[in-house]
């Protein structure tokens, strides 16, 4: 279950590097939609098509004026690799201490005997910071709809 589309969404500061730049959600408000990526594991096979998908067409969720978060709950040391090697010049945010997945009901308690895991969600937020959009795969194995939330950002201006 997700939060519901019409909610506010919880604000958050998660880091992107260790001791170094983080992530506000309060810092698009009023200017972007934000697009939430909340995906389970750095590297693996359909995460890794997931956001090397949204890096290749970063340009055009740009010209959207909508910014793209990734996150997991992946150390900042992985997520930050794996940026680099899905060609991510979004921020991809450590969730490391799972409150931001709890506040937003994307965190698997039990993912294949792994304890703690990010679920494959998303949620758009409008620039007035309410939930527009919200998915949640069957189960982590199943990519998200990218261009379902394309047209979704479409017409939230």
């Amino acid at each position: 279950m997700c939060l519901s589309v019409g909610a506010i969404a919880p604000d958050f500061e998660l880091p992107v590097t260790l001791g170094g730049d983080v992530v506000r959600l309060s810092n698009y408000k009023g200017e972007k939609v934000v697009v939430l990526l909340f995906f389970p594991l750095a590297f693996s096979s359909v995460c890794t098509a997931q956001m090397c998908a949204v890096a290749e067409d970063y340009s055009l969720w740009q010209r959207l004026s909508a910014e793209v978060i990734g996150i997991s709950a992946d150390s900042p040391y992985v997520n930050q690799k794996f940026a680099e090697e899905c060609g991510a010049s979004f921020p991809i945010a450590s969730d490391y201490n799972k409150t931001v997945s709890r506040k937003y009901k994307a965190l698997l308690e039990d993912m294949a005997g792994l304890k703690g895991v990010t679920d494959r969600v998303i949620y758009v937020v409008n620039k007035e910071g309410h939930i527009i959009y919200a998915w949640k795969g069957e189960h982590p194995g199943v990519m998200p709809p990218l261009v379902e939330v394309l047209k979704i950002i479409e017409q939230a201006d």
